[in-house]
């Protein structure tokens, strides 16, 4: 499963060789120079981790931070020259994952990258949800040792409701994450993959929040 990582830096030096290093390590970085720009891409991508500097061009880190939370549980790594107690705090009361203080050891930047993508599952070859597990390598579902035939895009929907297991997922996020294009909210791509799933899976656990999207309950 190819990893992606949103990487905003306005210090083009920094920009540069971070976005090398990670792509020398097998990682697809979207690299962004300006807070604004951030935001379109989260709204129009999905990415495995983002990292963040605080002063930016245009939205600041923070900014970034809380809309992307308003958003998905995306691991946040949070890169600043700001080293004082109020900015690392605030990072963390907005749910950054980690702070790392310029300037960094290169290396300890890897491990720190690492051990969210472990944290939140990106690195992992199988991800379970109530005895059923996804193989995100080769798009198999698998329940009770008996492969379930899901279609791509019926798959990355019974992903992203597992990586967000304890949020509700609205409709437009669901077709902004897995289709990467703007909305129309009679669209109901979404609804019919969802029923889709509910007929395939043997145990339910999508569960509809009116007026709202979709959310796993039922099992861990």
């Amino acid at each position: 499963m190819e990893i992606k990582i949103l990487l905003v830096e306005d210090d083009e030096r920094i920009l540069n060789s971070v976005t090398a290093f990670l792509q020398e390590e097998g990682y697809k970085v979207d690299p962004c120079a300006h807070g604004d720009l951030a935001l379109e891409k989260i709204y129009a991508n999905s990415y495995h981790l983002a990292i963040l500097d605080i002063m930016l061009p245009g939205a600041n880190g923070h900014t970034i931070l809380k809309e992307l939370r308003s958003l998905n549980k995306t691991p946040v790594l949070m890169l600043s020259a700001l080293a004082d107690f109020d900015n690392q705090i605030k990072s963390f009361d907005n749910e950054a994952d980690d702070y790392v203080i310029k300037p960094f050891e290169i290396k300890l930047l890897l491990k720190r990258v690492e051990a969210l993508l472990r944290r939140s599952g990106a690195l992992s070859k199988e991800i379970g949800y109530a005895g059923i597990n996804l193989y995100p390598e080769d798009f198999r579902t698998v329940y009770n040792g008996e492969e379930i035939a899901l279609t791509l895009k019926e798959f990355e929907i019974l992903l992203l409701l597992i990586q967000n297991k304890n949020r509700t997922l609205t409709h437009e996020n669901i077709l902004l994450r897995v289709y990467g294009y703007d909305f129309d909210r009679l669209d109901n791509t979404v609804q019919a993959h969802i029923k889709n799933l509910r007929a395939k899976l043997p145990v339910d656990i999508i569960k509809t929040v009116r007026g709202v999207g979709y959310r796993l309950e039922g099992g861990e």
